[in-house]
């Protein structure tokens, strides 16, 4: 029983719950207050929506462990604590799982649309050519993560077809913050990537550079936002108040040197990603 409970655990280790967590609060969210004559108990009651939910979980979760699975040596330097395959769990377990999760979340897409059965499709795709190829090569893994962050809101759209303009904002809130996460993440895994042959963008350009295309990512960031949220009533107050989250964030970034103050930028954008979830029960 005991191995049981810690195999469990494992596995929710491996499949990063919290970020799981986050995903399905945005879908939920999104639902709830950017749809019309949407409410709690309709949505719980929703049997499409939830194994909407559920099917992006599954995906997520099987894209999470396929990470883990080719990146044992890299994670063993970058982040020790967290190596899960090879130490609690077997490689060919931890495959089952994987291949389980992936097939059960595109099964679960048939119930809601044939839609999200192909998008479920090219994410698994994505998700196992990130790992095995595009995150090491600069910038390409940071965009199909960011891609499929962003997705993860716009499928909400795709199954209740409502308020196209908000729905589309948040995807690119999405996919923005996202993206500079993973940016953050690459100056943060630096010495574990260059060790084992990665071109990540930190490597590729250096460091400089690389916070260089952060603020111009950022800047562009602002720029959609602006264009896609301008008519909303609540616009200004948003957008001043992300100018303002993002400007620190930058500043972080610009002053920042160490491994350590990476880890912390990246927890920071993934508060920001928290309050954008939280600011659609005003927008």
């Amino acid at each position: 029983m005991k191995n049981l409970i810690n195999s469990v655990f494992q596995i929710l280790k491996l499949i990063r719950y919290p970020n799981l967590a986050i995903i399905a609060l945005t879908q939920f969210l999104t639902a709830l207050f950017l749809l019309e004559n949407s409410s709690f108990l309709g949505l719980l009651a929703n049997l499409q929506f939830i194994l909407l939910i559920l099917s992006t979980l599954l995906i997520a979760s099987g894209g999470y462990i396929i990470n883990d699975y080719y990146d044992i040596k890299i994670d063993y330097v970058n982040k020790p604590d967290r190596v899960v395959i090879g130490k609690h769990l077997k490689r060919r377990h931890v495959l089952v799982i994987h291949s389980f999760f992936n097939g059960l979340g595109i099964l679960l897409g048939i119930f809601v649309s044939w839609w999200i059965v192909g998008i479920n499709i090219l994410a698994t795709f994505l998700l196992w050519l990130y790992s095995n190829l595009l995150k090491r090569l600069p910038l390409w893994g940071n965009l199909v993560v960011s891609f499929l962050t962003g997705l993860s809101v716009f499928v909400v759209y795709i199954l209740f077809r409502q308020n196209l303009e908000l729905i589309a904002m948040y995807s690119v809130f999405a996919f923005f913050i996202s993206l500079i996460r993973e940016i953050v993440k690459d100056l943060e895994d630096i010495e574990g990537d260059e060790k084992f042959g990665c071109r990540t963008l930190p490597i590729a350009v250096g460091l400089i550079a690389t916070k260089r295309i952060i603020y111009s990512i950022t800047f562009l960031f602002l720029v959609a936002v602006y264009f896609l949220a301008s008519s909303l009533p609540a616009f200004w107050s948003f957008f001043l108040t992300l100018t303002i989250i993002l400007a620190f964030l930058c500043n972080r970034i610009y002053v920042s040197d160490k491994k350590s103050d990476y880890a912390s930028i990246s927890i920071y954008a993934k508060i920001i990603m928290v309050l954008g979830i939280i600011s659609m029960t005003v927008i």
